[in-house]
C-alpha cells in the first residue's frame, strides 16, 4: 500500500506536513480494512477499502459530520476521504479509549436524547449509505410508515428472497407490512437524527470519560428505531435508558415497536451472515402478528 496520496490529503485538510513512518493493522472491523497511520508527531484512524467503497466513506463522512455539527455527543472527526490508485479511504481522529463508566452511561443517554432533539420536517437523508455493507435506501419521505415499509422492510426482505430465503418469510413478511399502520395508530413518529447503527460496539469513552460514537449509518427517523438497536445485541446499561427517559421519555407502546424496528437489523444480518439468523427473523414477525390480530 503506497501511504504517499493519503499524507498529502492529511496535509491538505489539515494545513500541516505529515510524512508516515508507520502504518500498523487493527483488528476488528468485518468490512473494511484499519490501520494507525503515524508520523513522528502525529497518528490517525485510517479505514481502507476497494476504490468502488468510496461512496460508503462519503456517506460515513457526511454522517459523522452531521452528528458533529449538533453539538450532542462527540463523534471522530473525519479528516480526509478519497482514493488512491487502488483504494477508497477515510481519514479519521485517532481517538483513545478510556473505561466506560456508570457516569458516562448516563451521559450518553443524555446526549443521544439530546440528538434526537436535532429534527427535520421529513424522514431520510441526503443519499443512500449503508447499513454494514448492505445498500440503505433514504429517498425523502414525509410519511414514516410508507419509508418504514419501503425503504427498510421491504428492502431487507426483497435481498432476503435473492439470497433464496423465500417461503415462509416472505409471506409473512408481505401480511406485516400490508398492516403496519396499524403499529401506528396513535403514535406519529417524528423525523430525529438518528446514528443508524448504535449499539455497544459503536459506542466508547475517550480518556476524560466523555462518551464517543462512531461508524454511522445516519438518517432521520423514529427515534425509536435507534433505541430498538441498542438493545438487540446485549444493550446499554439502565443509567443509559433511565437517563434518556429523563431527558426524551419514549411512547408508551414502544416496547411492541421496538420488535418491528428490530427485525430490520435481524434481516440485515441474514443477508450478511446467513441463515442463522432465519429463525430469529421469523420468530419477531409471528410476534409482530400476534400483536396486529
Amino acid at each position: 500500500m503506497n501511504w504517499q496520496t493519503i499524507s498529502e490529503q492529511i496535509e491538505i485538510a489539515t494545513s500541516q506536513a505529515f510524512q508516515a513512518l508507520t502504518a500498523t493493522p487493527l483488528a476488528g472491523g468485518d468490512i473494511n480494512s484499519a490501520f494507525l497511520l503515524q508520523s513522528a508527531t502525529q497518528s490517525y484512524f485510517v479505514k481502507l477499502n476497494h476504490s468502488a467503497s468510496l461512496p460508503m466513506f462519503e456517506a460515513e463522512r457526511m454522517g459523522l459530520e452531521e452528528i458533529a455539527n449538533t453539538s450532542t455527543v462527540r463523534v471522530p472527526d473525519a479528516i480526509a476521504c478519497g482514493k488512491t490508485d487502488t483504494h477508497s479511504f477515510l481519514v479519521l481522529e485517532n481517538l483513545e479509549f478510556g473505561t466506560t463508566s456508570n457516569k458516562s452511561d448516563r451521559l450518553l443517554g443524555q446526549q443521544i436524547a439530546h440528538m434526537h432533539l436535532k429534527q427535520k420536517a421529513f424522514f431520510g437523508w441526503p443519499i443512500n449509505n449503508t447499513i454494514g455493507s448492505t445498500p440503505q435506501l433514504n429517498d425523502r419521505c414525509n410519511n414514516w410508515v410508507a419509508f418504514w415499509r419501503e425503504q427498510r422492510l421491504g428492502f431487507q426482505l426483497s435481498l432476503a428472497a435473492k439470497n433464496g430465503y423465500g417461503g415462509h418469510l416472505q409471506s409473512s413478511g408481505e401480511r406485516l407490512m400490508s398492516d403496519l399502520d396499524c403499529l401506528f395508530t396513535n403514535y406519529q413518529p417524528i423525523p430525529s437524527l438518528l446514528h443508524g447503527d448504535l449499539w455497544t460496539g459503536n459506542a466508547a469513552t475517550d480518556r476524560e470519560g466523555n462518551p464517543v460514537i462512531f461508524d454511522p449509518a445516519c438518517y432521520y427517523g423514529d427515534r425509536e428505531a435507534e433505541l430498538a438497536m441498542t438493545e438487540l445485541f446485549g444493550g446499554f446499561s439502565y443509567d443509559f435508558y433511565a437517563t434518556y427517559q429523563d431527558v426524551y421519555p419514549l411512547d408508551s407502546n414502544y416496547s411492541i415497536r421496538k420488535s418491528l424496528y428490530n427485525l430490520y437489523h435481524v434481516l440485515n444480518h441474514l443477508n450478511l451472515f446467513g441463515g442463522g439468523y432465519l429463525r430469529q427473523a421469523e420468530n419477531l414477525i409471528a410476534k409482530l402478528l400476534v400483536e396486529l390480530s
